[in-house]
């Protein structure tokens, strides 16, 4: 997966497709919603809590990426944009379950196949990483508007991975090998724009005031 493999359509793009739905549909009123397969479910099952949650973490990046724009940091904004075209992947994965009836929808959905996605994220880590300051105290969410936003993202992203625990049966194995590593990324990515940035870090200090060895 390269940044070329997925195209973001501009906002001008987007706009000359007809609208050709509403935005509601009035099938929820009863409390259920659909999966992908047609399925109905109570709208508090777990797979559309993991849902929401994925859709939460897309929309955290969306504002990441608008604390980055104009930024020394912005080169991250396209990776970005792609982690949240392949968290909509998750999404259609986890809309639907591996045993459903309508194999030809499982295999539309199938996420990741060759785990190439995830083998992505962790060169992307290594790549990030390289060069950030080393702390042996614990890195309090901090470094700026966009790193902390990262940091929130990154905690919604372990939520999301807790959710998903709940319908691994149900899902690809590589989605939740994704979403696991998305998690350490959106860490390392944090720390990254902090240091591009030039904002400092705020590390962990014991109640009593003292600083680790290293930090002296």
């Amino acid at each position: 997966m390269s940044q070329n493999d997925i195209q973001i359509k501009s906002p001008d793009e987007v706009k000359s497709y007809p609208a050709t739905m509403k935005v509601y549909t009035r099938t929820g009123d009863t409390g259920t919603s659909s999966l992908f397969t047609g399925e109905r479910r109570d709208k508090n099952d777990a797979v559309f809590a993991a849902l929401g949650t994925t859709d939460e973490l897309s929309s955290m990046l969306g504002l990441a990426i608008a604390h980055l724009e104009s930024t020394p940091a912005s080169s991250l904004i396209p990776r970005l944009e792609i982690i949240q075209c392949l968290l909509q992947d998750v999404g259609s994965n986890v809309a639907t379950p591996i045993a459903s009836k309508s194999q030809a929808k499982v295999k539309r959905t199938r996420f990741d196949a060759q785990s190439t996605h995830c083998t992505r994220l962790e060169e992307w880590i290594d790549e990030y990483a390289e060069g950030l300051p080393v702390h042996r105290s614990f890195i309090l969410p901090s470094g700026g508007l966009a790193a902390s936003t990262l940091h929130v993202a990154r905690t919604i992203c372990r939520r999301a991975e807790r959710e998903l625990v709940l319908v691994l049966e149900d899902i690809d194995k590589e989605t939740f090998m994704f979403v696991n590593r998305l998690s350490d990324f959106l860490f390392v990515a944090a720390r990254w724009v902090a240091m591009q940035q030039g904002v400092t870090e705020k590390i962990y200090v014991h109640q009593a005031g003292r600083n680790t060895e290293f930090d002296k």
